[in-house]
């Protein structure tokens, strides 16, 4: 009888921990994770543009203008090819107003491309932040063929993704150190 009260007495506490982490554990963690797809976007797309804005920081000034080879961007050209693509994702995919493409000018200081960004960012976020989460499943027209609108998210954060990418490249190949990596 000892060793079925002792096998009794050894289940009761593994149960007692099994059902703290169901009831306490367990749910504290899903809630601090971001539950929709757009709560997921937003936390990242704030992080990204962080992350971005620290790029544009710690390239000087007098090598905005830097570009690896003559068939690439600039640094400022690819920082405002970003920015053009954030505009015309987010208005045309994401709000009713009719988005026309212009070609921008280009900024003079690296205080006004960052000013630039950081704008681009923060209007992106508003567009998303009020867009209804069950119309993500809704598809559009896209030129690569019909999206849906959370695909359309989903390319809105790798195209800054793909294009800060070469921004890193361009600040090594400068010889400076980028920023640390700030993903979540």
């Amino acid at each position: 009888m000892p060793c079925v009260g002792n096998f009794l007495l050894f289940y009761c506490k593994q149960m007692k921990k099994t059902v703290f982490f169901c009831l306490f554990l367990f749910p504290m963690a899903i809630l601090a994770q971001k539950s929709t797809p757009k709560e997921a976007f937003l936390e990242k797309w704030q992080n990204s543009k962080t992350y971005l804005l620290a790029i544009a920081e710690a390239m000087p000034e007098e090598a905005y203008d830097f570009k690896p080879t003559e068939r690439q961007m600039s640094f400022k050209e690819q920082l405002m090819h970003i920015k053009g693509n954030m505009d015309w994702l987010s208005n045309t995919y994401f709000t009713s107003t009719p988005y026309e493409r212009k070609k921008a000018a280009m900024p003079e200081t690296k205080e006004e491309m960052i000013a630039l960004m950081q704008e681009a960012f923060d209007a992106a976020y508003r567009i998303v932040e009020n867009t209804q989460e069950a119309s993500l499943e809704k598809t559009v027209d896209f030129f690569a063929g019909p999206k849906s609108k959370l695909q359309i998210l989903n390319l809105l954060q790798d195209h800054v993704t793909h294009h800060r990418g070469q921004l890193i490249v361009y600040l090594n190949l400068n010889d400076i150190d980028p920023p640390r990596y700030s993903g979540w």
